[in-house]
């Protein structure tokens, strides 16, 4: 595969099936009177290990021959994708290795684990993971399943705009959280031919700004890795095959601070009763910061995922 289609998409919904759970479409008429529009929230905080990361790491590790299941996959994250992919290893008969930070939230660790897979540690400041992933991979034979550079996992990941489009028919604009780009590059396929006319829109930490640098540059910049309480969203350049994606299908990029991230993970708390995490949070962080402008009539907002302790919810929002 080359390029991503809408049809890739819609076949990664069919290898999913039965598999991965269909989100609920959130809905508040607090959070449509405050902003202005009709919005629709695609909760992926109940989906599968707690984020959209299972729909990809599922839909690739299905396409694996037996030859290449018998002898495992390697994955590298902070904590989302490797619980995916622990799980998608479980439910597809091989084993799964998982490179993920030493600072990685003790609970998506400890999850991991919990799904069999083996984790191994590294410095996410000082050690390079894809390159060390890369290593395990030839040492062990594993195959390398990457949490958004794959065009499987784009395809899998684009199934969460698929399932919201199908339910609730054309939305003007679409919020999307962004790290490396694996989800809205996904998103951004199905919705632009599903929804004619629609503004994708990708959200940030301001601290990890990547994306939005590397649009203006007009190529992928590498930031220092960024220090956000969105973890997942903690990525120094746009993936190879993602960026080419984004910059084709996506209307612009907004930025959120911390503290509107955590506005944001209260205002889901209190008014939708829902636990969501950071990166979880950060584009309906955009939507209730006003950062969007010439809202439409209909906006879709991507709840991500919602792997965040108990601990960790009250570090970060118990003095806010």
């Amino acid at each position: 595969m080359t390029e991503l289609t809408l049809a890739d998409v819609q076949a990664a919904a069919g290898r999913i099936k039965g598999f991965a759970h269909r989100t609920p479409v959130l809905t508040s008429r607090t959070l449509n009177e405050r902003v202005g529009a009709e919005v629709f929230l695609k909760a992926e905080n109940f989906q599968r290990i707690g984020a959209f990361k299972f729909r990809g790491a599922f839909n690739a590790i299905s396409r694996l021959s037996p030859e290449q299941l018998a002898r495992g996959v390697v994955a590298y994250s902070s904590g989302n994708h490797a619980q995916a992919v622990a799980l998608a290893a479980k439910l597809a008969g091989t084993k799964a290795v998982n490179l993920m930070p030493k600072d990685a939230p003790p609970t998506k660790m400890a999850a991991t684990r919990g799904y069999g897979a083996e984790v191994v540690t590294y410095d996410r400041y000082g050690q390079d993971r894809a390159a060390l992933a890369r290593q395990l991979s030839e040492e062990r034979g594993l195959t390398l399943i990457p949490p958004y550079d794959h065009y499987d996992v784009m395809a899998g990941q684009g199934t969460v705009a698929l399932e919201l489009i199908e339910e609730v028919g054309p939305i003007g604009a679409l919020l999307v959280p962004i790290g490396g780009g694996g989800l809205i590059a996904g998103c951004a396929t199905a919705a632009t031919e599903l929804s004619p006319g629609i503004r994708v829109i990708g959200v940030e930490p301001a601290a990890g700004d990547d994306t939005a640098r590397s649009l203006a540059a007009g190529e992928r910049v590498e930031i220092e890795v960024p220090r956000t309480i969105a973890d997942g969203q903690a990525i120094s350049t746009p993936g190879e095959l993602t960026f080419p994606v984004v910059q084709r299908l996506v209307d612009g990029i907004e930025l959120v601070s911390d503290d509107e991230i955590r506005a944001a993970m209260t205002f889901a708390f209190e008014r939708l009763k829902v636990v969501v995490e950071p990166s979880g949070a950060c584009a309906l962080a955009a939507l209730l910061a006003g950062r969007i402008q010439n809202l439409p009539e209909c906006v879709g907002v991507v709840i991500s995922g919602g792997n965040v302790g108990l601990e960790r919810w009250f570090e970060l929002l118990g003095k806010h």
